[in-house]
C-alpha cells in the first residue's frame, strides 16, 4: 500500500492548524528533524526543536503554538496548541500504509484454511497461515503472513494479527485487538510436579483456554498462557507491551498497561486500570486492586492495595520506598566518611 500524499492545506483543515507558508507543499511521509526531505514532515514541541528546524530539510512542520516564535526555517508550519497530539492525528492518516506486510483481501492461495471455518466478509488471510476446524474470524479482520489458529478458537472483528501470530486452540480475541508479531495466546501453563519415584518433574496438564476483550492491544513476542482449569482473561482495553509473560488463569481488569518485560505468575488478579513498569512481576495468587502501581523492576510478593503505587524487590508502599532509599544513601555517604576517617588514623598512626 502507498503512502497517502496530503498537502499542507489538507493537513491544515485535518488538524485545525494555523498555516504559515505555502498551502500547496506536498507531503507522503513523516519523519525526524534530521532526517526530513522535502516531501516529508516534522514536528517540533520545544524550543530546542523549534530552533533545529533552520537546518532541517523537511517541507513542512507541526509546531506547538508556545514555541513557534523560535523558528526560523523556510518550511510550512502548521501551528497548532499540541504538536504531540497533532502529531498522532496525522500518525493515523499513514497508519495503513507503514503496514506494508498487510495482505490483500481474501484467501492467500497458500494460506490453508480448513473447510469448516467461518471467515467473515472483508478478511484478508496472508501467506502460509494455518487456519483450524471450528475456527471464526469477525469481519474486515486481518492476517498477516504465517499467522496460525487453532481449534475451536474465534478472533473477533476487525482484528490485526501481525506475522507469526500463534493462537492456540479453545481461545477468543474480542473485536478490534490488535496482536503485534510472534505473539502466542494459549501457550501451555508452567505447571509441574515431583515425580512419584524422585526422579524428575511431571508437566501437569492445562485444559482451559484464553479469552481477550475488545480493543486490546499486546506487543511482539508476548506469551499468554492457557488456564489450567477455566480461562486466562484480559479485560477490553488493556495495553500489553513486548516481552511479556501472562501465567495460567491470570485475571486482568479493564484498561490496564502492562510495560517491557512484566511477568505474572499463575493465578495474579489485576484489577481495572492497573500500570505494571518495566520489568515489574507479581508473584503466583496475588491481587493488584483497581488503579494500583507498580514501578519498573518492582516485585510484588504480596497483594497491593487499589489505588496505591508501590515499588521496589520485594514491593512495598511508595512512602516506604522512598524513605528507605534515602536511608540507604545517607548510610552510604555516613561510611563514606567514616572510612576516610580511619584512613586519616591510620596514615597519623603509621608516621
Amino acid at each position: 500500500m502507498s503512502a497517502p500524499t496530503l498537502t499542507t492545506a489538507k493537513l491544515r483543515d485535518l488538524l485545525s492548524a494555523e498555516l504559515r507558508g505555502s498551502d500547496a507543499v506536498e507531503i507522503n511521509w513523516l519523519s525526524t528533524v534530521t532526517d526530513a526531505k522535502p516531501t516529508d514532515l516534522t514536528f517540533a514541541r520545544d524550543p530546542i526543536n523549534a530552533r533545529a528546524l533552520t537546518g532541517s530539510k523537511a517541507g513542512a512542520a507541526i509546531v506547538t503554538r508556545a514555541v513557534a516564535g523560535e523558528v526560523n526555517a523556510p518550511m510550512s508550519l502548521l501551528v497548532v496548541d499540541d504538536a504531540d497530539r497533532a502529531l498522532i492525528t496525522v500518525l493515523e492518516a499513514f497508519a495503513d500504509a507503514a503496514m506494508l506486510d498487510r495482505p490483500e483481501l481474501g484467501v492467500h492461495p497458500t494460506a490453508i484454511v480448513h473447510p469448516s471455518a467461518k471467515i467473515g466478509l472483508g478478511v484478508a488471510i496472508g501467506p502460509m497461515c494455518v487456519i483450524a476446524e471450528g475456527v471464526e474470524i469477525g469481519d474486515g479482520s486481518v492476517l498477516a503472513g504465517n499467522v496460525t489458529v487453532g481449534t475451536n478458537s474465534t478472533i473477533g472483528r476487525a482484528c490485526l494479527l501481525r506475522p507469526g501470530v500463534v493462537i492456540e486452540t479453545r481461545c477468543h480475541i474480542g473485536d478490534g485487538c490488535t496482536l503485534h508479531a510472534n505473539v502466542v495466546v494459549g501457550s501451555d501453563g508452567f505447571g509441574f510436579r515431583p515425580a512419584e519415584d524422585g526422579q524428575g518433574l511431571v508437566k501437569i496438564p492445562h485444559i482451559g483456554g484464553v479469552r481477550i476483550g475488545q480493543g486490546v492491544e499486546i506487543g511482539a513476542n508476548s506469551a499468554i498462557d492457557r488456564g489450567k482449569l477455566g480461562d486466562t482473561v484480559i479485560g477490553a482495553g488493556t495495553k500489553i507491551d513486548n516481552l511479556v509473560q501472562i501465567g495460567h488463569n491470570c485475571q486482568i481488569g479493564r484498561g490496564c498497561v502492562l510495560c517491557g518485560q512484566v511477568g505474572l505468575g499463575g493465578s495474579v488478579k489485576l484489577g481495572d486500570g492497573v500500570v505494571m513498569g518495566g520489568q515489574a512481576g507479581a508473584r503466583d495468587n496475588v491481587t493488584l486492586g483497581d488503579g494500583a502501581r507498580l514501578g519498573g523492576k518492582s516485585g510484588a510478593a504480596r497483594s497491593i492495595p487499589a489505588g496505591e503505587g508501590w515499588a521496589g524487590m520485594p514491593a512495598v508502599p511508595g512512602r516506604q520506598y522512598l524513605r528507605q532509599t534515602s536511608i540507604l544513601g545517607r548510610a552510604e555517604l555516613m561510611f563514606d566518611e567514616l572510612f576516610t576517617r580511619l584512613d586519616a588514623i591510620e596514615a597519623e598512626r603509621l608516621k
